[in-house]
């Protein structure tokens, strides 16, 4: 299990490997922008997959992990989550997913892409949707 000072560190390797590649080629306001929005994506990412996790505890489904769960299975409970959290996001494009299937930061980039891409596609709104 990886401890939280041994993430931190990780991230920071992360980072400033990014910002190393990055150099030269982007501003630091839009690479802030960039690293702040990832950030964001993961907090989002792991505080939906706790909260349905407590859900299912709470139901007595005890070893539940949202983060395995099928996707098709993940979308009938959408419409229940959005009206809760004000947003929606399916297993495999949780940010701990992402990480799993990319290799170099080229896919991780992808991955981010077409994740953002897929909640931003119209369908219909609900009011507090983002």
């Amino acid at each position: 299990m990886i401890t939280s000072t041994q993430q931190k560190q990780e991230l920071f390797k992360t980072i400033w490997s990014i910002a190393d590649d990055l150099r030269g080629s982007v501003d630091g306001w839009d690479f802030k922008q960039y690293i702040l929005g990832m950030l964001f994506y993961r907090f989002i990412s792991e505080n939906i997959a706790n909260y349905i996790n407590a859900l299912q505890l709470e139901a007595g489904f005890e070893g539940f992990d949202y983060t395995t769960m099928p996707d098709n299975e993940a979308e009938q409970g959408r419409d229940m989550i959005v009206q809760e959290k004000g947003f929606f996001i399916a297993p495999s494009d949780l940010f701990c997913n992402m990480l799993k299937g990319a290799t170099t930061q080229t896919l991780i980039s992808c991955s981010m892409t077409c994740s953002i891409a897929s909640r931003t596609r119209p369908r219909e709104r609900h009011p507090r949707m983002i």
